[in-house]
């Protein structure tokens, strides 16, 4: 697999983020793949992505991420991007406040065989907190 190939899957991945259609993340996700840098209680693998982007979206059921920037090689799609929501359901046991957020990412994944298998990434959890209203 190519570069397209891996540009391909990382816009099923993103387009399953943004619609909320969370199945589609079991098409282009390896079974053991690895999160270098999961949510609180994410296991490996399409299910922990599963599990972790339900919870953010019924945290922010308007939430969209917003392609910036992407590089690619043979192996791996590095991308910046803008996460948009408004906080409409519990957040981490922070309950809603109707405030919408609006911060900055980067993530790197590498895949094969068309498969994401790593991922490392961060978004601005800092700055959620600070749009919500949990710290000043």
């Amino acid at each position: 697999m190519g570069k397209q190939e891996n540009i391909a899957a990382q816009i099923v991945f993103g387009t399953a983020v943004n619609t909320g259609d969370l199945d589609k993340i079991r098409e282009v996700v390896a079974a053991d793949s690895v999160d270098h840098d999961p949510g609180d209680g994410q296991v490996p693998g399409p299910e922990g992505y599963i599990h972790f982007f339900t919870g953010f979206r019924a945290a922010f059921p308007d939430l969209h991420v917003e392609l910036d920037h992407l590089v690619t090689d043979d192996d791996n799609v590095a991308f910046a991007y803008t996460v948009t929501g408004t906080h409409q359901g519990v957040l981490e046991g922070i309950p809603p406040t109707g405030k919408k957020i609006k911060v900055r990412g980067m993530q790197i994944s590498r895949f094969e065989n068309g498969k994401l298998v790593e991922r490392w990434g961060s978004t601005d959890q800092l700055g959620i907190l600070k749009q919500i209203g949990v710290i000043p």
